[in-house]
């Protein structure tokens, strides 16, 4: 964590920076296969609040999986979308959240096929990459660091293919609409149906190649902060 000089000073700077955020676009900036059109994403609620969840173990991959494809084809849609915020049961096997009640997403995730490309939202330059390999982690991650204006901020790429890591170096810019990464299989992304988890951080530390994506309830606010909503910029 940082230490803030002035928190009024801070939440001015906050402010000022989810306004610029949101004002890069007027329309919803695509994350995943510009093939795929905006129409073909739906939402999708996978907290623990969703009553269709009651009987499903959303923790197991192919039964979370069997559960999206079923929100799709109701849809008529190819990407679910969503869980910024969301208290999720979907982290119970994994001991890294479940004994430290880690249970709150702190990024959007956006579920669809193994394979599918993952496109940069803005440009950016490589600050890091890691695979994250133990249960219920990333596995392969990529984090691009950004600029606008005064401020430096990062996004994070996660549940990657491993040939998304080919290649990479730190300062590697990646224009806006790039191809960025693959979609990894469940195998590699270490236990999760695929998908992107994509997250939008103010402040890195000293973290390289990794960034906390669930939080406790505890630890709430200032994940928040240093987290905002990805959707101020995506607008979906």
């Amino acid at each position: 964590m940082w230490v803030l000089k002035n928190v009024n000073d801070y939440f001015y700077s906050m402010n000022d920076f989810l306004g610029i955020l949101s004002n890069l676009s007027e329309v919803t900036v695509p994350i995943l296969d510009v093939s795929i059109p905006v129409s073909k994403y739906c939402k999708i609620d996978l907290s623990r609040y969703n009553a269709s969840l009651a009987k499903i173990d959303i923790s197991n991959p192919d039964s979370c999986q069997a559960y999206i494809d079923r929100v799709l084809a109701l849809e008529n849609c190819t990407i679910a979308y969503g869980g910024y915020l969301e208290k999720r049961n979907l982290y119970d096997r994994s001991e890294r959240f479940s004994k430290a009640s880690r249970n709150i997403h702190l990024g959007m995730d956006f579920w669809c096929k193994a394979g599918t490309a993952v496109v940069t939202p803005l440009e950016g330059t490589v600050h890091s990459f890691a695979n994250n390999p133990d249960l219920g982690n990333y596995g392969p991650t990529l984090i691009l660091e950004h600029q606008i204006a005064e401020h430096i901020f990062y996004t994070l790429y996660g549940h990657l293919s491993l040939i998304s890591l080919d290649g990479l170096y730190a300062g590697k810019l990646f224009p806006k609409g790039s191809v960025l990464a693959f979609l990894g299989e469940t195998e590699i992304n270490v236990n999760y149906a695929p998908h992107l988890h994509f997250q939008i951080i103010r402040e890195m530390g000293t973290y390289k190649g990794d960034y906390p994506g669930v939080c406790t309830q505890n630890d709430l606010e200032f994940y928040q902060n240093n987290c905002p909503d990805p959707n101020i910029l995506l607008k979906f």
